[in-house]
């Protein structure tokens, strides 16, 4: 059983031209509950099932299992998903020894773009770029299960 544990960061410079390969990603939910999301995600001509537990009390690690299938099986299984796709493109951007997934947000969250950090541990120290800004981890709002619910355009304070 894999675990993530990552963090999360508005972005507040350039940061393309940076980017190593760049991932179209359309993705659904089947069930977006925080104790067990299950998301159907295509990404380029791949397709994946994940399943994500909520986060323990006080941590950013969570239980993610994650199974490839093939494009057309995700396709169906997204026609199933609750309303609100999530429509972005992820920029993969290295930094040090880390590498950075940046999401960049279309459709009814276009304008919002979020930078991903996957850690080996909880209480790794990492070296940030200063195009990151704030961190925004723990504010289950920034979360792509949440954002299909509540997306971006409907905020009222950005």
């Amino acid at each position: 059983m894999g675990q993530e544990i990552e963090r999360k960061y508005l972005i507040t410079g350039e940061f393309k031209s940076k980017a190593i390969k760049s991932l179209q990603i359309k993705q659904g939910y089947l069930s977006s509950i925080p104790e067990r999301t299950v998301r159907v995600r295509i990404q380029d001509d791949q397709g994946f099932l994940t399943i994500k537990g909520s986060n323990k009390k006080n941590s950013i690690s969570r239980f993610e299992w994650e199974k490839e299938i093939t494009k057309e099986e995700a396709n169906e299984l997204i026609q199933l998903c609750e309303v609100g796709i999530i429509d972005k493109i992820r920029y993969i951007v290295p930094f040090g020894d880390k590498i950075i997934e940046v999401d960049e947000f279309y459709g009814e969250n276009e304008g919002l773009i979020l930078a991903e950090i996957e850690l080996d541990d909880e209480n790794e120290n990492i070296e940030k770029p200063n195009w990151l800004g704030k961190e925004v981890t723990d504010d289950p709002k920034y979360y792509n299960s949440v954002l299909m619910k509540n997306p971006y355009k409907n905020w009222d304070n950005k």
